[in-house]
Formats: C-alpha cells, structure tokens, sequence
C-alpha cells in the first residue's frame, strides 16, 4: 500500500498578506502600516482566512466563501455591512485563489 501524501501547508505570512490588505473588516491597520510590523494583533483574523482558504481549496464554490467572509464581518464581529462588504471579501476570495505559493507541498 502506497504511503498517504503529506497533505500541503499553508504559508500563513502570504494569506496574512491578502487579508491585512484587502480585507481588514475592522480597519486595525493605519495608511502604510504592514501586520508583520510588530503588530500585536497580526493573529486577529488568521482563523477566518485559513477557513476561507481551506475550503477554495477543497473546491467550495467563490460565492460561498464571500458569504463566510461577509457573515463574519456582520455578525460574528457585529460590524454591519458596509459600502464595501463584499468588494472586500471577492477580493480577498479571488486574491486567495490567485496565490500559486499560498499552499507548499513537503517532499
């Protein structure tokens, strides 16, 4: 029986990238500043990106990970919806999918 492939891992500093920058539901970034500046809050969202992230990449379609994003913003958060709600998390979706070097397979 052939061994079990090691299942790929997540860089999680790239899916940071994407969501501190296109997401942001609670606006905790300033203009210019990174969530790898030292900041103590960079683990505030990683739960809600790797969950996105893990389900586009076990298929579930786009629009049910925008909906997850912008359920999260709305209620779980209690932010309401804004203007830019669901630009924000297409973006966020599309950006995620884009990523070739989001997931790293070991050897």
């Amino acid at each position: 029986m052939a061994p079990l492939p090691t299942p790929p891992k997540l860089k999680l500093s790239r899916l940071r990238d994407i969501g501190w920058s296109l997401w942001d539901p609670i606006g905790l970034l300033g203009p210019g500043q990174r969530w790898d500046e030292a900041q103590a809050f960079a683990d505030e969202y990683d739960a809600y990106l790797i969950q996105a992230a893990g389900l586009l990449r076990r298929g579930t379609p786009d629009q049910d990970v925008i909906e997850l994003l912008v359920s999260v913003e709305t209620a779980q958060m209690g932010l309401g919806q804004q203007p830019d709600t669901y630009a924000r998390a297409r973006s966020t979706v599309a950006a995620i999918k884009a990523d070739n070097d989001l997931w790293t397979h070991s050897e």
